[in-house]
């Protein structure tokens, strides 16, 4: 099928690195997967030209502050073929959505941080071991986003929440589907951290709508 050619392009978030993602490439051993590795700069315009390029006519797939990366790339001009978004933040539609990550930092730092975001199962080896400084830019990066509809070349979108996961997450994503027509789906028995904590049930939503752009570039 066409879409056995697709390329995956993996993005992370906050007080991760590329690492995260090593549970679910394991899971996708029959795709063309890169999971990056970002700058991390806390700027969100260097970031997002940093993506552009790696990203090009790729699938893309980004979880938490990854996804958020990701909805900044849908709603610009690179051609993708079109990208699985995990629970990214929604700016004014839901203002609150990270306050709980900001006081957690400002009482403890990033593993504070890390752990109300992802919960117990992070691990302060999965940070990458960034400075305090760079965590604290990320969060401001992403509390200052502003999302947007997606643009004409950003191919076949979903953005999903986890069964398990917060009311607050569910309305995040109920808010991008009612302001800017955003795709939603849930991952049943996911939470948040899908991709270390349910990586096989992220592979699986991955292929399923790999599947279905092979489908939609078959002729007839």
């Amino acid at each position: 099928m066409p879409s056995a050619s697709t390329r995956i392009v993996l993005i992370h978030g906050a007080a991760t690195s590329k690492r995260v993602w090593n549970r679910l490439i394991a899971s996708l051993a029959s795709r063309d997967v890169v999971a990056l590795e970002r700058p991390r700069s806390g700027n969100w315009e260097s970031e997002l030209a940093w993506l552009a390029p790696r990203v090009e006519g790729a699938f893309v797939v980004g979880m938490s502050g990854g996804a958020t990366l990701g909805l900044g790339l849908v709603m610009g001009h690179t051609p993708l073929a079109g990208a699985l978004l995990h629970e990214p933040a929604v700016g004014s539609l839901l203002p609150g959505l990270l306050a709980p990550m900001g006081v957690a930092f400002s009482h403890s730092g990033t593993t504070g941080f890390a752990r109300a975001l992802y919960g117990s199962s992070w691990q302060p080896t999965m940070s990458g071991g960034v400075a305090e400084s760079v965590t604290a830019g990320e969060l401001a990066m992403f509390r200052s986003f502003e999302p947007g509809p997606p643009g004409p070349n950003a191919g076949s979108v979903v953005v999903t929440t986890g069964s398990e996961s917060s009311q607050v997450r569910r309305a995040a994503a109920a808010a991008l589907r009612e302001t800017y027509g955003y795709e939603l789906a849930t991952l049943e028995g996911a939470g948040h951290f899908v991709a270390h904590d349910q990586p096989l049930l992220l592979a699986a939503a991955i292929e399923e709508r790999l599947q279905r752009l092979g489908r939609d570039r078959t002729p007839g």
